[in-house]
């Protein structure tokens, strides 16, 4: 059995039509600056961040010492010696403290930056297009834009810009049409909710770019590259979705599946609405239940049923 049968009867995902901008109040902004900022975080995130390049961004986890995922980031330099972490701001703090437990004596100093830049999702033609994703643009009055993978064919752009400046010329976005962005473009965004439940492949970060196997080591790095090769991942995110708008999926609820009802196939790690105006759901299940007859279930044995979509891009076809 393979990661890839996952999909094999997977429905493609409604396309979209999200246009406009939205304050991202659930994100917050870690800053890193200092002449060892970049060898600080190269030695405690997934990402190589030393050799990050000018211009572009990287995604990145932060792992407890037995690999699971405390955080994920959204990397980038806004100049040199100084980095800038964007992840959700319900973790932030207890991120922020447990990473300053670190730096010692390094010439890095780490500071909650939240109320000094805000956060905006773009989303449709207001995003733009800087390149490809991941790369990083000025874009006017002390903002950046960093584009991010598109979702359901729509092109998405993450906004950082000085606290207090002019929101972006855009129609207004809610904020749960951008979450079900971020879900259907298969980057899953840890919250407190789903804090030290996933190792990286998980929930597909080194599938995105988010795990780099060939830089030095970083908290939890022998556990995920264990998973890595010697096939020991038992785990893979899907996307799942519900037709109805309640009950509201959120992330850390339990799936089941029929194949196995007595215990939770799997854990929602992000939710939003989905382009059809359902829900949308990225899932980490259990492998070794590809295949089997039966559907997904919200909560319960019993529960909501789920549908499988397909994710956008395919999963390794390593023997599980």
């Amino acid at each position: 059995m393979s990661d890839a049968d996952l999909l094999d009867h997977a429905a493609p995902l409604a396309a979209a039509d999200a246009q406009g901008a939205v304050r991202l109040t659930d994100w917050g902004v870690i800053r890193a600056e200092g002449a060892a900022a970049a060898s600080f975080l190269q030695g405690q995130l997934t990402a190589d961040v030393v050799l990050l390049p000018p211009g572009r961004a990287t995604l990145a986890g932060y792992c407890s010492p037995k690999g699971r995922l405390l955080a994920t980031f959204i990397i980038w330099s806004p100049q040199p010696q100084q980095f800038l972490l964007a992840c959700s701001a319900d973790l932030l703090p207890a991120t922020l403290k447990r990473l300053s437990m670190f730096v010692l004596r390094a010439k890095c100093k780490l500071s909650d930056a939240s109320s000094e830049l805000a956060l905006w999702g773009l989303a449709g033609t207001g995003a733009g297009s800087t390149g490809t994703p991941w790369a990083v643009a000025p874009a006017g009055d002390g903002a950046q834009h960093i584009q991010l993978p598109p979702a359901a064919g729509v092109a998405r752009a993450l906004r950082c810009a000085p606290a207090g400046s002019l929101p972006p010329d855009a129609p207004e976005l809610s904020l749960d049409a951008w979450r079900g962005l971020e879900v259907a473009s298969g980057v899953a965004r840890i919250v407190a909710s789903t804090a030290d439940q996933f190792v990286p492949q998980m929930v597909n970060l080194e599938l995105v770019g988010g795990v780099n196997f060939q830089k030095g080591c970083y908290p939890g790095q022998e556990v995920v590259a264990r998973s890595q090769y010697r096939g020991t991942l038992k785990r893979r995110a899907v996307l799942l979705g519900s037709p109805a708008a309640e009950p509201a999926l959120q992330p850390g609820q339990e799936v089941f599946h029929d194949a196995d009802p007595g215990q939770p196939a799997g854990m929602v790690a992000l939710a939003g609405r989905a382009p059809d105006g359902g829900q949308l759901a990225l899932a980490e299940v259990k492998i070794a239940l590809a295949g089997q007859p039966g559907a997904v279930h919200l909560g319960a044995a019993d529960g909501p049923p789920l549908a499988l979509h397909a994710l956008p891009y395919p999963l390794p076809a390593d023997a599980s």
